[in-house]
């Protein structure tokens, strides 16, 4: 059996591409399996004792309970600009709260505060600086779609309004180290504005399962066209 040099050179570019595909794919189901079974094993442990010794892996303690205690920062806080909340625009609160006896802080998350129409008028964040214990969870900063060039500069003002975070930008700002995640404060905690925490949504393993199956269907199905075109085209000399 032969086959024609065109046909088989678009078979052996096709079929790798197929596969590939059908392999990323279930890569990505192993991926997705694996932040899901994160998720729950987060929620289902103890809550954490944040201290300024403990090891960072904030892939692994995403979405951990923790409690701290300090004294917020309460002349130094962001306000992440262009969140939107119930369709209306405003801002995230970060709070520093810096743990007690260290020179490091974690930035607290206390919820969403709408925007004045005049831009140049900022939100009161002022209040009690007293030493307290919180609740929350970690979290990933919040993130935006395209980032603008400057986004993680922070303005000179305070509260300082910052499109992007990032930890080692504002600790420069700061003057004291942070942790490379935010506290999410929990809904019971005083001192907080509106908060409605939410996991991230991600595509269940199963639908890259079905995708992959796709794709190595669809490798199955060129191969046996391929071998098809092969024998009805020695079929056709044979005729002549």
């Amino acid at each position: 059996m032969k086959f024609k040099f065109i046909p088989t050179v678009v078979y052996l570019c096709l079929l790798p591409v197929l596969l590939a595909l059908g392999g990323w794919q279930l890569d990505r189901s192993e991926q997705k399996q694996a932040l899901l079974n994160l998720q729950e094993q987060a929620v289902a442990t103890e809550t954490l004792h944040l201290s300024g010794a403990m090891a960072i892996d904030t892939g692994t303690l995403r979405y951990r309970q923790i409690d701290v205690t300090g004294r917020y920062d309460v002349e130094h806080q962001f306000l992440i600009d262009n969140q939107i909340s119930g369709g209306k625009a405003g801002y995230f609160v970060l709070t520093p709260l810096i743990l007690n006896g260290e020179a490091k802080a974690v930035l607290v998350n206390r919820g969403w505060v709408p925007s004045n129409p005049d831009r140049s008028i900022l939100p009161d964040l002022q209040f009690s600086q007293a030493q307290k214990t919180i609740t929350g969870r970690i979290n990933d900063f919040p993130s935006v779609g395209i980032k603008l060039a400057g986004a993680e500069i922070p303005t000179a003002n305070w509260p300082s309004v910052v499109q992007v975070v990032d930890s080692q930008v504002l600790a420069k700002k700061l003057g004291y180290s942070l942790f490379p995640f935010q506290v999410e404060l929990d809904q019971r905690s005083p001192d907080g504005f509106k908060r409605e925490w939410h996991t991230t949504a991600i595509m269940p393993p199963e639908q890259h399962m079905a995708y992959a199956i796709q794709w190595f269907a669809l490798a199955l199905t060129l191969t046996i066209l391929f071998i098809w075109y092969g024998f009805k085209n020695n079929d056709a000399k044979s005729e002549d």
